[in-house]
């Protein structure tokens, strides 16, 4: 699903809202999910999952192509974790 798909959706499924009022409910929520993802902490929404920032510690790593060791800095990732709901549904859904 897209972000255009979920904004249809949205849409759709609240009659009372026109598609710009779902665009615009959309991109406000993913923004801030993102400003509190950039500010390390953590978004739990129950029953679907929860976004976490996690550091990666600096390493050394190794070109492929020529095998030189390089130095690979400190990172910061996202990491989902789904919910058991989610879990379970995606778990029972049959695959297409």
């Amino acid at each position: 699903m897209t972000r255009s798909d979920l904004v249809e959706e949205l849409a759709a499924h609240f009659s009372q809202l026109s598609q710009s009022d779902a665009e615009y409910a959309v991109r406000v929520l993913l923004e801030a999910m993102a400003d509190a993802l950039e500010q390390g902490h953590r978004i739990e929404i129950r029953g679907f999952g929860s976004f976490t920032v996690n550091r990666r510690a600096p390493r050394i790593g190794r070109n492929p192509r020529n095998g030189e060791t390089v130095a690979v800095p400190e990172k910061r990732v996202l990491h989902f974790k789904p919910g058991k709901a989610l879990r379970e549904a995606v778990d029972k859904a049959a695959p297409k």
